[in-house]
């Protein structure tokens, strides 16, 4: 175990603080939920401010529209296997999701509508002693407040755009003092950051029905790059604190292209598919930056960029929607999801891997301007045994191999819909 030492030496002082892939949600309202986010094409309620708002232009220009709901993510334990005490459980995790969607009656040919939403996010731990060494805890929080409008140009097209406002914290804590009192030769040293940030970016859509059963849409969101600025504690046996000051680390919210296409049957039965392609190759090195009088006693291994490499993926979503005679309106979905994260780079914060993605739903009509619902998605992930020596960090524990198994997420949303 010789290698597993020296690689736990140095993940107790070098351990990653971004949130692995996987930390998007594209899903915000309960349509999106219940179509699995195959839901740029055919939006038809507030939430349309939020997944196309050229769309909005389309909608009953004397109606406005409001949305709200609530998602509970639950994330299960991660599993990592590879013998002895060098194995480890993350723990359950589960995680409220608000979203509110409203737009506003048309003025002419413009229309304006606002959504708040959390577009990603993730909280994973880890109690167990050699996991808990390199992440006790990565925690993202990331909220959106996105007013958007849209231009009818011709009865059948119009663009869209909006702001991104974006808010964020993040938390990274590491522990190795349980690690240590299991094998001396593992350094206890510890970390404690807590940063935050606001930044902007941009979303730009238009729709096209180039007849009255067909939708063509386009929408991109820009890429926003989460600077969390705060502070860190850094300290090591036996010398105590070695560093108590201002720190920061950069993590991207990436860029996001969609391109679907729906069509409907005797307005009863919508059939959409949706590509997406996710810009995560902007993620290429992990660099923390401490700025305090004392940044000279952090140790390198603290400093030193770290290779990430994440590479652009693809999403492949279908989704269908029945509206039935009894007010029921029934959706469900599925899609193909592929992980940013290289074998070669993953790391305790998200053992992320290839997903695929189920979901099911369903809104009541209560009234002619009242609607309400529920929805289910289930993600899951596949199984990835790393090949021993074929890390990036030649000195990470993962370098041994390893197994990374179970995880994946359910999630739950309720949501009610109005419309005066």
């Amino acid at each position: 175990m010789g290698r597993i030492v020296k690689g736990l030496t140095l993940s107790v002082i070098a351990s990653s603080v971004v949130i692995a892939g996987g930390y998007k949600i594209p899903e915000q309202s309960l349509n999106s939920m219940a179509l699995g986010a195959a839901y740029v094409a055919h939006t038809t309620g507030a939430d349309t401010a939020y997944f196309n708002p050229a769309n909005m232009s389309f909608m009953d220009a004397d109606k406005s529209y409001v949305e709200g709901g609530l998602t509970l993510a639950h994330l299960p334990s991660n599993v990592y296997t590879l013998g002895g005490p060098y194995s480890g459980e993350s723990e359950e995790e589960n995680l409220p999701i608000p979203f509110l969607h409203y737009v506003a009656p048309a003025m002419g040919d413009l229309r304006w509508g606002v959504s708040l939403t959390v577009p990603g996010g993730l909280t994973k731990r880890w109690h167990t002693p050699f996991q808990k060494a390199s992440a006790e805890e990565f925690t993202l929080k990331i909220i959106e407040l996105n007013p958007s409008m849209s231009y009818k140009i011709a009865e059948n097209f119009s663009i869209g755009g909006g702001l991104r406002l974006i808010y964020s914290e993040g938390k990274v804590k590491s522990n190795s003092a349980d690690a240590n009192a299991i094998n001396p030769l593992v350094p206890s040293a510890s970390r404690d950051m807590d940063g935050d940030t606001v930044e902007f970016g941009y979303n730009l859509a238009l729709a096209y029905k180039p007849t009255n059963d067909i939708n063509l849409a386009v929408t991109y969101r820009s890429n926003v790059d989460l600077k969390e600025e705060g502070t860190a504690t850094i300290a090591a046996a036996p010398y105590g604190v070695l560093y108590d000051d201002d720190a920061s680390v950069e993590v991207p919210l990436p860029a996001a292209l969609n391109i679907a296409v729906s069509k409907t049957w005797n307005d009863q039965f919508t059939l959409e598919f949706n590509y997406e392609r996710t810009f995560w190759s902007e993620y290429e090195t992990l660099d923390f930056e401490y700025t305090g009088a004392n940044s000279g006693l952090v140790p390198p291994a603290f400093d030193n960029a770290l290779e990430r490499n994440w590479k652009d993926t693809n999403t492949f979503r279908v989704g269908a929607t029945i509206k039935m005679e009894n007010k029921i309106t029934a959706m469900m979905g599925f899609a193909i999801d592929e992980t940013p994260v290289p074998e070669e780079t993953i790391g305790f914060e998200l053992p992320d891997s290839d997903a695929k993605i189920f979901s099911m739903g369903f809104r009541y009509q209560q009234t002619e301007d009242l609607s309400w619902g529920a929805a289910f998605l289930y993600d899951s992930k596949e199984s990835i045994s790393l090949v021993p020596g074929a890390y990036a960090e030649a000195t990470s524990l993962l370098n041994n191999g390893g197994t990374f198994s179970e995880g994946g997420a359910f999630l739950t949303t309720i949501g009610v819909a109005y419309e005066y």
